[in-house]
């Protein structure tokens, strides 16, 4: 199974490709999608669908894992990260796909909820078996929602993920 992973941001839209053979990963590729804020926003959100459809096309995943918006003070920059969410999720529509919050996927990869971003990016490295951690940390968590898909598919085992 290849599963894509989404951590979705106006700004930075972090994905990661992660392929899964029997209890076995190993990374594909990861990167990140970047946009300028002088840029309109509707521009920014085509750049945005149109990075994942490349990378849908090239590698052919059948499953996403997706980061949930989380609530923040600032509105504007929740609202901003909604909608990038929504561009990512229209990329991804039809495949099997999974909405984890940060806790989640912090949960999933590192076994702590409350983990830092460092000890999440050090653990993707690790159950990857990558020679260094990725790079923007925007891909690394992106590769983190891909891990917490797979590892959410087997706990679930028997019980449909959308």
């Amino acid at each position: 199974m290849i599963v894509l992973g989404i951590d979705p941001g106006l700004k930075n839209t972090g994905w990661g490709v992660v392929e899964q053979r029997g209890s076995a990963l190993r990374c594909l590729a990861y990167g990140c999608i970047v946009t300028d804020a002088h840029t309109p926003v509707a521009d920014r959100l085509a750049a945005i669908h149109g990075g994942i459809d490349r990378v849908i096309q090239r590698y052919r995943p059948t499953g996403c894992g997706i980061e949930n918006v989380y609530f923040s003070t600032n509105a504007k920059t929740a609202f901003a990260t909604g909608q990038a969410r929504g561009v990512a999720l229209l990329a991804v529509a039809g495949m099997e796909i999974g909405e984890y919050g940060p806790g989640e996927i912090k949960l999933s990869t590192v076994g702590n909820g409350s983990a830092d971003k460092e000890q999440v990016q050090y653990m993707v490295r690790a159950i990857l078996d990558l020679p260094q951690i990725p790079e923007p940390d925007h891909a690394a968590d992106a590769l983190a929602a891909a891990i917490t898909h797979v590892n959410m598919r087997v706990t679930r085992a028997g019980e449909r993920v959308r």
